[in-house]
């Protein structure tokens, strides 16, 4: 089952929690924000990117985020 991830980037503060929990999909950016590998820039200024593998730690970065700007919506 696919799935896709979406980061309301310009709320992120930063913190490095979800880096820190999913190394595998996020790091932090030379802007001091996380950032989702492999995202696509909405214009509105979240990332959005589609996975095909199972959920791994996404599910951790979107627990951790103490400002709950990450969310993963199924894709049917």
């Amino acid at each position: 089952m696919s799935y896709t991830v979406t980061q309301r980037r310009p709320e992120c503060i930063g913190c490095g929690a979800c880096a820190s929990v999913c190394p595998e999909y996020w790091h932090m950016d030379s802007d001091g924000k996380s950032r989702l590998k492999g995202a696509v820039a909405q214009k509105n200024g979240n990332e959005t990117a589609k996975f095909d593998k199972g959920l791994t730690c996404n599910e951790k970065a979107v627990n951790v985020c103490p400002v709950q700007i990450i969310s993963i919506k199924s894709d049917k």
